[in-house]
């Protein structure tokens, strides 16, 4: 792959919009934010182009990506959408929302995107940032999250930089994110599937489909199998440090990733405490969850030791996040 590229970093804004459509029209590869985490932005149509995007991020390419695009016009050019895919789409576009089709005949994005599946993901995000880019470059962008594979989720233009740094063209300041996790993704194909919880929760698309969402019959239980949407390999989201979960104390040389008012024994002797949301608010969490996740393995723990979290509405896509991050490497 590509090493040692300037990394360009500008703030949001025309110009920066400007370039990036530019970069992403050259072939280049450009990290903006999106209300959900950073995206890192290839050219849909452009093998080429996704190929250094997969190897900049070390990501298996068979974990398929979502194509980004400005409107539901430019989403039905590449996927073909049912009643209930279009009801969904009118009711949580732009958003966090990402949506599994069957591709259009004629869908300009390329096998190596949707890792050789005969579906496509796609996803309009509400980020004023991530519209303007997309607007300018006229085309869908492929953006999974703008870090290296595994890693936890970028929620700052400051932790793209640390890891993707001399690997990629530009990078788009667009300041901190508002949901900090990625996007729920729903598969509508046969009756509509939840197959990965996100920034939207469940319990809002059922409500839109009048029905239960159905369960995937298969996750990705290795490495080595092929997910069917993005973000369902067995170990993704991870820190450098062991994760565990439902922690009723802090032990030895462990970090704290706290939720609620509650103090656990050991916790004054915690490498470092960070708390999701005091308060035990899930929006709150969602929002803090990654960025807490780096910071407190940037302090070297030998765990980060976890609080239990709520499933319900966005601690289900919280929880899911933590246990990929906490799965055996």
């Amino acid at each position: 792959m590509k090493t040692g590229l300037e990394t360009l970093i500008l703030p949001a804004g025309e110009a920066g919009a400007e370039a990036a459509a530019r970069t992403l029209a050259a072939g280049g590869l450009v990290a903006f934010p999106t209300e959900t985490v950073y995206g890192l932005g290839a050219d849909a149509a452009n093998a080429a182009a996704i190929a250094h995007l997969y190897a900049a991020k070390g990501r298996p390419a068979f974990n398929p990506l979502i194509a980004h695009v400005a409107d539901i016009a430019a989403a039905r050019r590449i996927g073909r959408f049912d009643a209930r895919a279009l009801r969904l789409a009118e009711a949580f576009w732009p958003g966090p929302l990402t949506l599994v089709v069957p591709k259009a005949e004629d869908c300009p994005v390329v096998d190596l995107a949707t890792a050789g599946l005969d579906t496509v993901a796609i996803r309009i995000p509400a980020h004023e940032v991530a519209q303007a880019i997309l607007r300018a470059f006229g085309g869908a962008v492929v953006a999974p999250s703008a870090n290296i594979s595994g890693h936890v989720s970028p929620t700052l233009a400051a932790h793209v930089e640390s890891d993707l740094a001399g690997r990629i063209d530009l990078i788009v300041d667009g300041g901190a994110v508002t949901v900090g996790v990625e996007s729920t993704i729903v598969g509508c194909l046969d009756a509509p599937m939840l197959l990965r919880p996100g920034g939207l929760s469940r319990e809002r698309i059922e409500a839109v489909l009048g029905t239960p969402l159905a369960r995937p019959p298969v996750e990705a239980e290795s490495c080595d199998s092929q997910p069917l949407a993005p973000g369902m390999l067995a170990s993704h989201y991870a820190p450098r440090a062991s994760v565990r979960l439902r922690a009723q104390d802090v032990a030895a040389g462990e970090a704290l990733l706290a939720f609620g008012s509650e103090r656990l024994p050991g916790v004054d002797a915690a490498v470092a405490v960070m708390n999701l949301s005091p308060t035990g608010d899930l929006d709150e969490a969602a929002a803090n969850l990654f960025g807490y996740l780096r910071a407190l393995d940037a302090k070297g723990p030998r765990a980060i030791a976890v609080m239990t979290i709520p499933e319900d509405e966005l601690g289900e896509a919280i929880n899911d996040r933590l246990r990929r991050a906490a799965v055996a490497r």
